[in-house]
């Protein structure tokens, strides 16, 4: 057993494990910086995906790499990675795999047939579901099973995924012509939503001389996929406070708007003005989760409020549906998470 693989038991241990973990965070970063060009936040919000096992979905028009991302994260971090892209024809079976007969000579002169599993391109440790929005809603529900099973089954056959599995998904919020927008339930399976904005001044300049000149950058592998698993259960072992635990808790339930009992304490007047529905219990999940990933990059064996904060948007927007009365007034559900964060007490009365 390696230091990578032994579980940290003492306060030495512990701080010593996550400067580690903070030393490969920084140069799987610092690989992806090579290539990809600015968008820091997003780069951030993807890996704290990674190295907290869950999901990624990235919204933003095309050309301003997105799959660039994902794919020099898969170099750096040294796993096998798979690209699909998704149309109105892509089958359920495109991505999982499927049975086929094969042949296989049993003996010399004598060929035997035989059903075979092939395995499709989500048996991938890293796999990139381009423009998710366009394929149908049974395909997209292949994957997403496959996202929160991590396994697929194929005529009563279940096959498990590689270890570590991660699958980030794109889509383009302004083609929405012969689009199958997400239903509310299969995007609380992703961990964190994040918005990719456009590149700005400096940041095209720096584009420009990467990639039209006769250099090309590398990225190198500086991570292995076991110890990135270690580092994943390193993350469920930082201490979550009970006070701590209860501000996430709170800020799930502030998204809940006040039902016709008047049972809801938490939730702000713009959340019943303007929500339709709130946060699951997952997104009570991605906050502490995210919030301890932030913790080991600052060296504390323990999450704090502000780690909360930090994840609140990119956990929480994609968890939020508004009514017709937002939609016409042009509010987001960044607002709604902004004016709970701003108006949320620290601690809950007594």
């Amino acid at each position: 057993m390696t230091e990578h693989e032994t579980t940290p038991q003492t306060p030495d241990e512990v701080r010593a494990a996550a400067e580690r973990f903070r030393t490969d965070y920084m140069k799987v970063r610092e690989q992806i910086a090579r290539v990809v060009v600015g968008h820091g936040q997003i780069v951030d919000g993807v890996l704290v995906c990674l190295f907290a096992g869950g999901h990624a979905l990235l919204e933003g028009v095309p050309g301003i790499g997105k799959t660039l991302l994902v794919r020099s994260l898969s170099r750096a971090v040294h796993l096998d990675f798979s690209r699909v892209q998704f149309t109105p024809d892509l089958m359920p079976a495109d991505i999982t795999g499927t049975t086929i007969v094969a042949e296989a000579e049993s003996e010399p002169g004598r060929v035997r047939r035989e059903f075979r599993f092939q395995p499709g391109p989500v048996f991938a440790q890293i796999v990139l579901a381009d423009e998710i929005n366009r394929a149908t809603p049974k395909t997209q529900s292949a994957l997403l099973e496959a996202m929160q099973e991590r396994s697929v089954t194929v005529q009563g056959e279940t096959h498990r995924l590689p270890e570590p599995f991660f699958v980030m998904a794109t889509q383009n919020p302004l083609e929405q012509e012969g689009t199958y927008p997400l239903p509310e339930a299969q995007l609380d399976r992703f961990f964190f939503k994040l918005k990719v904005g456009y590149s700005k001044r400096e940041d095209l300049h720096e584009i420009l001389r990467r990639t039209t000149g006769g250099e090309e950058p590398v990225v190198e592998a500086v991570l292995d996929a076991e110890t990135l698993l270690s580092h994943q259960r390193l993350v469920r072992c930082v201490e979550a406070a009970p006070t701590v635990v209860d501000y996430a808790v709170r800020c799930v339930l502030a998204t809940h708007p006040t039902g016709p009992e008047g049972d809801n304490l938490f939730a702000t007047p713009r959340v019943n003005q303007f929500v339709r529905v709130g946060a699951s219990p997952r997104a009570a999940q991605a906050l502490t989760l995210g919030a301890k990933v932030m913790a080991l990059l600052d060296n504390r064996p323990a999450i704090s409020i502000e780690d909360i904060k930090r994840v609140a948007l990119p956990a929480l927007r994609h968890r939020i549906i508004m009514n017709f009365e937002a939609e016409a007034e042009g509010v987001r559900p960044d607002d709604i998470i902004k004016n709970i964060l701003d108006t949320l007490p620290r601690e809950a009365a007594s």
